[in-house]
This record gives C-alpha cells, sequence and structure tokens, in this order.
C-alpha cells in the first residue's frame, strides 16, 4: 500500500480481519428485565484495561492484552478465555466481575495521579507499583439513572451518584486528571460531577428537548458536545458551563459524537444515515459522509482513531466501516451484526465493537505511520483553535491545512 505526502492511503485499505471473540457466560434471556446487550465498551487510557458491559447488569473488567495473543480465526487455539466463562489473571492483574444490580448502558474510564488529601486514596492503595502510581477508575451508567463509580485495581464501589431520573446513556471523563465527570441521560439533561471532591454535583446542563445520546469532552478539556435525538448537537464550554453553539446540519436525530485526539474536529453520526465532520470551534461543516442508503439509516455509533486520520462507524445495515478524513467513501468495511458501540485500543491497531447479543467483538484497524506534517499539525492544533491559526502571518494553503480545510 502506497501512503502520500499527509499519510493518508491512495488505495482502499483491506477488510478488517476479525481477531477474536468474547462472549457472556450466561445465555442470553430476551426480556426487558435481563438485557444482554453490550451498550457500551472502553479501554482504559494506558491500554492495560478492557472493560465490557456484557449485558445482566455485569461489567467485566479484562487485563489487556488477552490472555492469549490475538490472532485471526483461523490460526487462534480454542480457549475457554474467547467465551467469558473463566477468569484469567496476568502478572498482578487479574479480572474483575463488577455487579451494577441493572441494565448497564455506559462506561468510561478516568484516570489520575493520587489526589492529595482524598481520604478515599490511602483505602485503595495496591503494594504493586501500576496501582500506586495511578488513581483509575471506572464509571458505569445505570438503566435508573445512578452512576455507580468503581476502583479498577480493587473492584471497590467509591461512589454511586443520584440526580438524573431516566437512563444514564453515555459518559465521559476529562483527560487532564482532575477527574471531572460528565454524565448524558435520557431525562434530557447532562450532570457534570467533580470526583475529587468525593462526587460533587458541579453543574446540570439543561437545553436539549429530547433524550441526550451521547456526549464527549474534548482532549483539551476545553469543550463539551452532546448529542440527542434531535437535529441539533450542542457545544458547551467546560470552563463555564455554558452553551458555546448549535450545530445544525443533520436531518434526524443525532446519536454519537467524538472529538479528534487533537481537538480540532468534532465527527457526529444520526439516524440519517450521514456522518458530518466539523469544526468545533467556528461550527463550519467541513466534510459530510453518507454511510448507507436512506433505507438502511440509523447510525449507531462513531468513534476517532488515535492518530486523528480515521474513525469508524457502525450502523444497521450491519456494516462496520472505517472513513479515512479526505475520502467520501470508506477506506474499509466489515459485516458486524447488530453493531451497537465502537472504541480504538489506544495506542491504535485494533478496533472493538459490542453487539445486541452482548458479544465484543477486536478488529485490525488501519496502522498508518502519520507523515512528519500531519504530527506538527496535531501538534499545533492541541494549543491553536481555529482563530488562532488564522491570524498567525502564514500563507493561506498552510493555513487551510492545519484548520483541515484541505488535504495541502
Amino acid at each position: 500500500m502506497d501512503i502520500n505526502a499527509v499519510g493518508y492511503p491512495d488505495v482502499k485499505e483491506d477488510t478488517p480481519v476479525l481477531l477474536s471473540e468474547l462472549r457472556p457466560a450466561r445465555e442470553p434471556l430476551y426480556d426487558w428485565k435481563s438485557s444482554c446487550e453490550t451498550w457500551s465498551v472502553a479501554f482504559s487510557p494506558d491500554g492495560s484495561w478492557f472493560a465490557w458491559s456484557q449485558g445482566h447488569g455485569i461489567i467485566k473488567l479484562i487485563p489487556w492484552p488477552l490472555e492469549e495473543e490475538l490472532r485471526p480465526p483461523s490460526c487462534r487455539p480454542k480457549s475457554q478465555y474467547y467465551k467469558g466463562s473463566e477468569v484469567k489473571s496476568k502478572g498482578s492483574l487479574k479480572e474483575k466481575i463488577l455487579d451494577c444490580g441493572q441494565i448497564v448502558w455506559s462506561l468510561a474510564f478516568g484516570s489520575s495521579s493520587a489526589p492529595a488529601g482524598w481520604k478515599l486514596w490511602p483505602l485503595s492503595r495496591q503494594q504493586d507499583a501500576k496501582s500506586s502510581e495511578t488513581w483509575l477508575l471506572l464509571a458505569t451508567g445505570l438503566r435508573d439513572g445512578h452512576v455507580k463509580v468503581w476502583e479498577v485495581h480493587t473492584g471497590r464501589l467509591l461512589f454511586n451518584l443520584s440526580g438524573h431520573q431516566d437512563v444514564v446513556r453515555d459518559l465521559s471523563f476529562t483527560k487532564n486528571g482532575s477527574l471531572t465527570l460528565v454524565s448524558a441521560s435520557r431525562d434530557k439533561t447532562l450532570r457534570i460531577w467533580d470526583l475529587k471532591k468525593d462526587g460533587k454535583l458541579l453543574q446540570v446542563l439543561s437545553g436539549h428537548i429530547r433524550w441526550v445520546y451521547s456526549c464527549s469532552i474534548s482532549p483539551d478539556c476545553s469543550m463539551l458536545c452532546s448529542a440527542a435525538g434531535e437535529r441539533v448537537v450542542l457545544l458547551w464550554s467546560m470552563r463555564s458551563y455554558t452553551l458555546i453553539r448549535r450545530l445544525k446540519g443533520h436531518q434526524n436525530s443525532v446519536v454519537s459524537c467524538d472529538f479528534s485526539p487533537d481537538s480540532a474536529l468534532l465527527v457526529t453520526a444520526s439516524y440519517d444515515s450521514t456522518l458530518i465532520l466539523w469544526d468545533p470551534y467556528t461550527g463550519e461543516q467541513l466534510r459530510q459522509f453518507v454511510s448507507a442508503e436512506p433505507q438502511l439509516k440509523s447510525l449507531r455509533a462513531v468513534c476517532f482513531s488515535p492518530e486523528g486520520l480515521h474513525f469508524a462507524s457502525l450502523a444497521d445495515d450491519r456494516l462496520l466501516r472505517v472513513w479515512s478524513l479526505e475520502l467520501q467513501e470508506p477506506i474499509s468495511a466489515a459485516p458486524v451484526t447488530n453493531g451497537l458501540c465502537c472504541t480504538f485500543f489506544p495506542q491504535g491497531g485494533i478496533l472493538a465493537t459490542g453487539n445486541r447479543d452482548g458479544h465484543v467483538q477486536f478488529w485490525t484497524s488501519p496502522r498508518i505511520l502519520p507523515s512528519l506534517r500531519h504530527l506538527c499539525r496535531m501538534t499545533l492544533r492541541r494549543f491553536l483553535t481555529t482563530y488562532q491559526v488564522l491570524a498567525l502571518p502564514i500563507p493561506g494553503k498552510i493555513k487551510d491545512f492545519l484548520i483541515y480545510r484541505t488535504n495541502y
């Protein structure tokens, strides 16, 4: 495969390869009380843990990588591990099962150094160096509106946050170690919590008129995006907790959103079968991607890759698609039955998807060496807003490249 000057492939990638699959230990019971769907999956920021909401109100915390090396199914030996029925250990890390007591709709990892003076910290310190250096939490959003927060290395429940009046559909942590958590609910609100202050509620954000499906905090922690069962996407300030702007462009409910790793781009997915790439600073639509025919609409999820050159989407036409920022057609696709959620491994190369049967599948994802130009662009955009780039005394073509308008 040839790579062009900025790191994009000149030809389509091969179809993603299925590496492995995890299945719930329990048989699925198709009624609303048991709910076997995998609504959310997540990797920890350092890539050492994988969290799986496997239905039945159960969360599995699995040390990563898996016990056996990820291989294509034809080359992989049989193992109980892939059926999710055995508890395995990896060095000092052991798989954990968290019983949330009811349907789990959302998951999010948060990490920080030891909070100074936090009374909960000394109780959960571990003997191994890894856990003593990093405070790693897992937040779980539940059907009754509660958010349970767990300490990953011990599996201990730290907080049970209450306030939402309906399903907590999505969760997002800040990436600066502040342990600020945002929860998005079907009660049409978002709530902002400070876990370093024992789960103090900082703000309730109201503005949506329908269920909130998704929320995402920009990596630079300046903005919050929320998507709901309406055609408008809302952008909020994470500094003042006020509404910045409304993004209009979709023709149906917006169900998923995600920021690029440098915070310069925002991608949204809608039931209208389109994905829109936005400049979150100006509200400009940069590109629009059509994922399927209108009759096969209902996009379910979208997520950015860690190198910022690709994003993945899941739709009800039973396809996982991987897109390049610059191409109107997907660069690769693979069949995923009833996919509901997706996420990239933090170091790239692997994409995890969850489906209605409670299964999780791990796929290969594009491994492209980013060009020096793209790396420089990402480095600059982590510190400069679009307006600051436009004010620079540099040629217009370079400005267009830095704000992702062209592939210069």
